[in-house]
């Protein structure tokens, strides 16, 4: 074990007698902090004495001395559910061989589009995974196993579980996946069957509770931020050029944040977590049109889920159960467009909605990697027979969460706080537009 530093201090020129300029960013005060109050603790681990045991604490994850499944006996299932995401195909993957040849377990079936392929009516039969049939699989983006969105029967997929003799799942899927999951386990503890289930947190959104981050959001900012220079290209190649990118983010806007910061030539960025309004001397537009006289070109980043409250959206959902939203961007483009018009102004929009490119290209490295130790811990709880649990990461170490911790509610930026404030930096667009 690596010792604690002794000494942490920096060293300081002299004393500071200016007052930053920061004090007043988009009319919000700045997060200052103070050298001897705002520290990070440098222990994330209890000690092995003195253990307080008052203070939450995560169990590490990581490989067991003592399992609970004989692994020649065991078989194990893999479903992947809702929407594309970088490093599906890397955890499929990373969990076929990390159960054929760290463990020797023969029998790892993929069921076919997501919780579908657990019933049977559907007829999507499992494929055999071995190490051999997943040995390219993390050049490609998607998916191998297909997926699908829904609420299936509970009773009908621990059936197929029963019938196929299955002891382990694996369920890699998002907020909507994870709460079938709690379902599953619930339906398999009524039964008194010895089952685990075992989840791996999937959302390019970011929006996972009580975890650093989701495997694949570095690759979809990063595939974001190549939508936002092309934006940029085009907005500074006209008069009065605008370049409008939406990216996805129902509920949080993490990507367009990342990606707003990654490109340094965005103005304005609008995400659903902090509110705005198009129309008055403080509102969006007006903004956008002083932006324009400056400097004559703007880019600006938008969320899936931001300004709701300004289209007629009705109560419809989707299959997954989620409110149907207004699609912000063709609504914002087309006012953009009118507001210039009717001032007898001219504009030259470019309109880039790069979703399905930001979620359906393969996982960069760095995703790779960190996909890769999710499968491998992932594999390592449920042969010590954990379940009810998910596997992901906490202050750089892999850690297992309870289901039921992060199935309520979703993790968003909180405006303030030093990522939109980051933001409102690098855009210098104002904090409220109303």
């Amino acid at each position: 074990m690596t010792p604690a530093p002794s000494d942490t201090s920096i060293p300081t020129l002299g004393p500071c007698l200016i007052h930053s300029p920061l004090h007043r960013i988009g009319g919000v005060e700045a997060p200052y902090k103070t050298d001897a109050v705002d520290r990070i603790l440098y222990h994330s681990h209890l000690l092995e004495d003195g253990r307080d045991v008052s203070k939450p604490s995560y169990e590490e994850a990581g490989p067991r001395e003592m399992i609970y499944f004989d692994p020649a006996k065991t078989t194990v299932g893999i479903v992947t559910c809702g929407g594309l995401c970088p490093g599906l195909n890397d955890i499929i993957r990373g969990i076929v061989n990390r159960c054929h040849q760290q463990y020797g377990v023969a029998r790892v079936y993929g069921f076919r589009y997501g919780y579908e392929g657990l019933v049977q009516r559907f007829g999507h039969t499992p494929l055999l995974l071995k190490p051999s049939s997943v040995e390219q699989a993390h050049h490609f983006g998607g998916t191998l196993l297909g997926s699908s969105r829904g609420k299936q029967d509970i009773g009908e997929m621990v059936d197929t579980l029963e019938d196929m003799k299955v002891d382990i799942l694996f369920v890699i899927g998002g907020d909507g996946t994870l709460r079938g999951a709690a379902q599953i386990v619930k339906e398999i503890e009524r039964r008194g069957l010895k089952k685990a289930v075992v989840g791996i947190p999937k959302t390019i959104d970011n929006d996972i509770s009580f975890l650093d981050k989701s495997f694949g959001f570095e690759t979809a900012f990063d595939a974001a931020v190549q939508a936002v220079k092309c934006a940029y290209v085009e907005a500074t190649g006209a008069v009065n050029g605008v370049g409008l990118v939406k990216l996805m983010g129902r509920d949080s806007g993490f990507i367009a944040c990342y990606a707003a910061l990654a490109g340094s030539n965005v103005d304005f960025v609008l995400i659903p977590e902090v509110h705005f309004e198009l129309d008055g001397d403080g509102g969006f537009l007006e903004f956008l049109r002083q932006r324009l006289i400056k400097r004559g070109s703007a880019v600006i980043v938008v969320a899936e889920g931001a300004g709701q409250h300004l289209m007629q959206t009705g109560d419809d959902t989707d299959a997954s159960g989620n409110k149907r939203y207004g699609d912000i961007g063709p609504f914002l483009k087309d006012r953009i467009n009118a507001f210039f018009k009717e001032r007898k102004t001219e504009v030259n929009l470019k309109y880039i909605d790069p979703s399905y490119i930001v979620r359906s290209v393969p996982a960069n490295a760095q995703d790779n990697v960190y996909c890769s130790r999710l499968a491998q811990n992932a594999v390592h709880a449920a042969m010590a027979g954990k379940t009810n649990m998910l596997v992901g990461r906490w202050h750089n170490s892999f850690v297992h969460l309870p289901l039921e911790l992060v199935i309520h509610g979703r993790r968003k930026v909180d405006p303030t706080q030093e990522l939109w404030h980051s933001v409102l930096e690098c855009t210098g667009q104002p904090m409220v537009m109303k």
